[in-house]
C-alpha cells in the first residue's frame, strides 16, 4: 500500500505542476496513468468493493438528491439502481468465489475451477435518456468485480451530469472512480487512453466510433445500443389490455427509452380497435391535455425535438400530433397509413410517435421483422402460446417479451443487451459482474501419481490414444461423485448390518 500512496502523491504533484495547462489530453492521460500505476493487477480488494457499494446505497444525501427531480417527482430509475446495489452486496461473496467445474478422470484429484478476476480500469460512457440508471448500473458491476472506473455521464443531460460530478466523490474514492464531464472533445480524449474495458450506452453511430477507438488497443467493449423494437398484436388477444400496456411502455419518459415499442404490427381487421384503445389509454394516463400533466415528460432538447417532429410526416396522425417547440413538447402521437419505406420506419424514433403498420398475419409480421436489423427487443401480444413460441423461434433479438413492455429490464437475473445492430454484450446483476471480470481458468495439480501421465508421454501408441480418449470423454460431476460416494457408503453399511444379523441368526 505504501507504493500505491507514493504513486498517488507522485501523480498529484504532476497534476499540480500542470494545473495551469489547458490540455485535455494531458489531464485525462494523468487520470488514467494514476489508476493504472496504482492498481496494475486485481484492483479493489473484496472488503473495499462491498464498502463502496454500501456507501452509495446508504448515503442519505445521495438518495435524497437523486430520488426526486426539481419538481419533486420521484425518479423511478433510481429504484432499479437500488435493487441492483442491494443484490450486489448480498451476492458479492458468491459471485467472487471460485467456481468449481466438471472434471475428467485424469484430473479427478486436482483442483479445477474458474476464478473471477478484475479486468483493471473500465471506462463507462452513459446515455442521457436515463442518465442515472444506464450510467451507474454498470458502475455497480464494475465496483463489485473489483475494477477502477472512469465515469463519463452524457453531456446532453447536463444537470444530471453536474449532480453526479458533485455527489459521487462524496461517497466513492474519486481516485478510483473519477467522474469526467464534458462534451465530444472530452469523450474523444478519453477514447485515446488505454482501458481494460469500455462500456458504452447510446446510439449506433457513436457506438461505431467507440468500437473503432477500442480496436486500436484491442480493448473489449460492451455496446448497449437500440434500434426499432417491433410490437406484434395478435387479432385474437385482449386488445384493450395489450394497448394499455403498450401505451405505458411507449410514452413513459416521452418515448425516450431504448426498449420502447417502436412500431406496431397488426392486421387491418383490428387496426381501428387498436387506435381506439390506444387513444383511450393515452387519455386515462395523461388526461385530455398531456401538456399540463405533470407525469408527462418533454423531449431532451430542441435538436431532438425537430428530429422527432420531422418523422411525423411519415404517416397520418390518428391520435395526438400537438407540439410546442418552446417547451420541447410533443403530445403522445399515433400514426396510421404508415408504409414500410417511410422516414419514420428508417430510424429509431426515440420519441412519442407510435406508427401502426398493417400486416396480413403472423407470417408477414415475422417476415417484416427479419427483413430489418435485429432489434433490442421484440414484443408480441397473444393468448396463443404456440404463436408466441413461433415468433421466438423464427426471429432474433436481444430480448423477447410476451404480453407486456419494458418490465424485463427490472429483473436482474435476465441478461440485458442487444444482438447485431442493437448491441453486443449484456449486463444486469451477475451478468454485469461476469462481463467486467476475467474468468480465469485454474487447475492446481500435485507432483504425485506420475504413473498416470505415461498415457500422454511418448511414444504415442494406439493403445495410449484410446485410453486417453476414454478418460477425457468421461466427464465427472462433483455432485455426482458425492452422491456416488454416499451410495457406496450406504450400501457398505447395509451389507455390514445384514451380515451381522445373519451371523446372529
Amino acid at each position: 500500500m505504501a507504493d500505491a500512496e507514493y504513486l498517488l502523491d507522485d501523480s498529484n504533484n504532476m497534476l499540480a505542476q500542470l494545473s495551469s495547462e489547458n490540455s485535455t489530453e494531458v489531464r485525462w492521460s494523468l487520470v488514467h496513468w494514476s489508476l493504472v500505476q496504482m492498481f496494475p493487477g486485481p484492483v479493489v480488494p473484496g472488503p473495499c468493493r462491498r464498502r463502496g457499494l454500501c456507501l452509495v446505497r446508504l448515503s442519505p444525501g445521495f438518495t435524497l438528491s437523486c430520488l426526486q427531480s426539481e419538481n419533486g417527482t420521484e425518479l423511478f430509475e433510481m429504484v432499479v439502481l437500488e435493487v441492483e446495489i442491494k443484490l450486489a452486496i448480498e451476492k458479492l461473496a458468491e459471485w467472487a468465489a471460485p467456481r468449481p467445474v466438471e472434471k475428467t478422470l485424469l484430473t479427478l484429484s486436482d483442483e479445477v475451477y474458474v476464478q473471477p478476476e478484475p479486468l483493471g480500469v473500465v471506462l463507462i460512457i452513459g446515455a442521457w435518456n436515463y442518465p442515472w440508471a444506464v450510467t451507474l448500473l454498470p458502475l455497480v458491476g464494475a465496483i463489485a468485480a473489483g475494477n477502477a472506473a472512469v465515469v463519463k455521464p452524457s453531456e446532453v443531460s447536463c444537470h444530471s451530469a453536474r449532480v453526479m460530478e458533485e455527489l459521487l466523490p462524496l461517497y466513492l474514492d474519486q481516485d478510483l472512480y473519477p467522474v469526467v464531464t464534458g462534451g465530444v472533445s472530452e469523450t474523444q480524449e478519453l477514447l485515446k487512453q488505454r482501458f481494460d474495458h469500455i462500456f458504452f450506452t447510446g446510439g449506433s453511430a457513436v457506438g461505431r466510433v467507440v468500437m473503432e477507438a477500442a480496436a486500436c488497443r484491442l480493448t473489449p467493449v460492451t455496446l448497449e445500443l437500440g434500434g426499432k423494437s417491433p410490437c406484434f398484436i395478435d387479432k385474437n388477444c385482449n386488445v384493450a389490455v395489450a394497448c394499455r400496456r403498450i401505451t405505458w411502455g411507449k410514452f413513459v419518459n416521452c418515448g425516450q427509452t431504448c426498449i420502447a415499442p417502436d412500431y406496431i404490427l397488426c392486421e387491418p381487421s383490428v387496426q381501428d380497435r387498436v387506435l381506439e384503445e390506444l387513444q383511450r389509454s393515452i387519455k386515462d394516463f395523461y388526461t385530455d391535455d398531456p401538456k399540463t400533466f405533470e407525469d408527462y415528460g418533454r423531449i431532451i432538447n430542441r435538436r431532438h425535438f425537430n428530429r422527432v417532429l420531422a418523422l411525423m410526416d411519415g404517416g397520418t396522425v390518428a391520435v395526438g400530433g400537438d407540439a410546442d417547440e418552446s417547451q420541447c413538447y410533443i403530445a403522445p402521437t399515433v400514426l396510421k397509413d404508415v408504409s414500410a419505406d417511410s422516414n419514420v420506419m428508417k430510424e429509431e424514433i426515440f420519441g412519442p410517435l407510435l406508427p401502426i403498420v398493417s400486416v396480413g398475419g403472423v407470417d408477414e409480421a415475422i417476415h417484416f421483422i427479419n427483413e430489418r436489423e435485429k432489434p433490442l427487443v421484440i414484443y408480441v401480444f397473444s393468448n396463443d402460446n404456440q404463436l408466441i413460441r413461433r415468433v421466438k423461434a423464427e426471429t432474433s433479438s436481444g430480448s423477447l417479451l410476451a404480453n407486456d413492455c419494458l418490465i424485463h429490464f427490472t429483473i436482474p437475473a435476465l441478461p440485458f443487451g442487444g444482438v447485431g445492430y442493437s448491441g453486443m454484450g449484456c449486463y444486469r446483476g451477475r451478468h454485469t459482474f461476469d462481463r467486467l471480470s476475467h474468468l480465469r481458468s485454474c487447475l492446481i495439480k500435485q507432483l504425485k501419481m506420475e504413473a498416470v501421465n505415461r498415457l500422454r508421454y511418448p511414444p504415442h501408441t494406439t493403445s495410449k490414444v484410446s485410453w486417453t480418449r476414454w478418460f477425457l470423454l468421461l466427464q465427472v460431476k462433483q455432485g455426482g461423485l458425492r452422491r456416488a460416494a454416499l451410495l457406496v457408503t450406504m450400501l457398505s453399511l447395509t451389507a455390514f448390518v445384514v451380515q451381522r444379523f445373519l451371523r446372529r441368526g
